[in-house]
């Protein structure tokens, strides 16, 4: 039985006076061990980009569901199909003998080598002495493909809040000080924003695509201008293995983005995403 529908109404344009409207409808269902595993490990690689190849993947996959209590997907065609988006949450202290974490662990400590007071906090927190604390970190995998509605997001976060707080009640590792999110970012020149917006339907210029003049940096997914206002730190960092640019990256510069964000404030920052990304009327 799925968790819950949501009807989502999602706009197809043709051109700027011709646009329709399509009901759809997501359901929402605890990770599936037996359909899960190639879809998630695709998200993931699509997360990480070129840098996937340098972390095991196929673990990440079996530690999301064996744990399939906690966590949720996304699904139009019922439980048996493949999901559309992920989001879960994984304990870096209790699974630190992993590869997947162990590799992970490696894997942010070297990026946030560039912010000194990031990568001396994770360090407290995932270093020899911080993995052995009562300080634990759980890693928040969330990708979804890159066309799903992000009025997806809110309930999903409901949902993981309500997870982990049955899970801390019946005393399983599931008490953390802090959550670690990790997602994708893409870098615009202005002249490459210029064109982006020239080319972008009316009706969608209102939807984030940037200004004409306006180059830098800017999220794949909207929620990330919100987990970052909850964040003590975020570093947006680049690929390892920067992958040739295709279609899903809108031919772009793709970088990571790394955001910490101390546990006591999950419910405050689950509360702004539902305000701020409810779901059309």
């Amino acid at each position: 039985m799925p968790k819950r529908k949501q009807t989502n109404t999602n706009d197809q344009e043709g051109d700027d006076s011709d646009v329709s409207l399509v009901d759809v409808d997501f359901e929402f269902f605890d990770p599936h061990p037996d359909v899960d595993y190639l879809a998630l490990k695709r998200l993931a690689t699509q997360l990480f980009q070129g840098d996937a190849e340098k972390l095991p993947i196929a673990d990440l996959a079996d530690l999301v569901l064996g744990q399939p209590l906690v966590g949720t997907t996304v699904k139009c065609d019922g439980k048996e199909s493949d999901p559309y988006a992920f989001l879960t949450v994984l304990n870096m202290h209790v699974h630190q003998n992993r590869p997947f974490i162990k590799a992970i662990t490696e894997y942010v400590l070297g990026k946030s080598s560039a912010d000194s007071n990031l990568q001396g906090t994770l360090q407290n927190l995932l270093g020899p002495a911080g993995l052995k604390s009562q300080n634990h970190v759980g890693f928040v995998f969330s990708e979804r493909l890159i066309n799903m509605p992000v009025q997806v997001v809110p309930p999903m976060y409901r949902m993981l809040a309500d997870e982990i707080k049955w899970a801390i009640d019946d005393n399983e590792p599931y008490k953390f000080t802090h959550f670690l999110f990790i997602s994708r970012i893409y870098r615009l020149s202005p002249e490459e924003a210029a064109e982006l917006h020239a080319r972008a339907p009316r009706t969608k210029r209102h939807k984030g695509v940037p200004p004409p003049t306006a180059g830098g940096v800017f999220s794949f997914h909207p929620e990330d201008e919100v987990i970052q206002k909850f964040a003590t730190h975020t570093l947006d960092y680049s690929f390892t293995n920067a992958q040739p640019r295709e279609q899903d990256s809108f031919g772009l510069d793709v970088g990571g983005r790394m955001m910490l964000v101390p546990a006591d404030r999950l419910s405050n920052l689950v509360a702004t995403l539902n305000e701020t990304f409810a779901p059309p009327s």
